[in-house]
């Protein structure tokens, strides 16, 4: 009878250390594929992030082409026939007063307006049209750019007449880096 109950107690210990051994091994499991889903998790959110940027660029490259021809910043028919890619100068600039209303609507941190060859002259009420650089929204904010070249047509008064005057220019939309 006691050898029945040594040999019930090696057997009962077996059994136990058998238990054990598999909830080490399923501990070991469960961590793996914790380990494995941390990691897949973080590279989808590198990726995110890289989209997101990517998404922002194609914004801004389409912005750039929807507002050379916005009525906000569109010639019209203003300096002739009808012209794509040309940016009325003299609206911009009393568009530049009135701009709270419009730095939601576009969603971006700068839209600066540049005349080629640029002395980096900022226009104001004072110096235009004799200045080439307009800043209608100026947030300073480190982020990607984006530049497309437009005609930047105005009026100037020459010898007492208005005379039509177009240069060549770029637009350049800016937006804020996606952290």
């Amino acid at each position: 009878m006691v050898i029945k109950k040594i040999n019930n107690i090696k057997h009962n210990r077996k059994a136990q250390m058998k238990i054990q051994q598999m909830a080490f091994l399923l501990m070991a499991v469960f961590i793996l594929f914790v380990m494995i889903g941390i990691v897949v998790i973080s590279v989808k959110t590198a990726n995110l992030k890289k989209t997101a940027t990517v998404l922002n660029e194609q914004e801004a490259l389409t912005l750039l082409s929807k507002l050379a021809n916005s009525p906000e910043f569109s010639c019209g028919n203003s300096y002739g026939n009808q012209k794509s890619d040309c940016i009325d100068f003299d609206k911009i600039m009393a568009l530049k007063k009135n701009i709270k209303n419009y730095k939601e609507l576009w969603g971006v941190s700068n839209i600066e307006i540049r005349k080629l060859p640029n002395k980096n002259i900022i226009c104001t009420d004072a110096n235009y049209p004799g200045c080439d650089t307009l800043k209608i929204i100026n947030d300073s904010v480190s982020g990607y750019s984006a530049a497309n070249f437009v005609s930047v047509c105005y009026k100037e008064s020459v010898s007492g007449s208005v005379m039509n005057k177009c240069d060549f220019g770029e637009i350049i939309v800016s937006y804020e880096v996606v952290q």
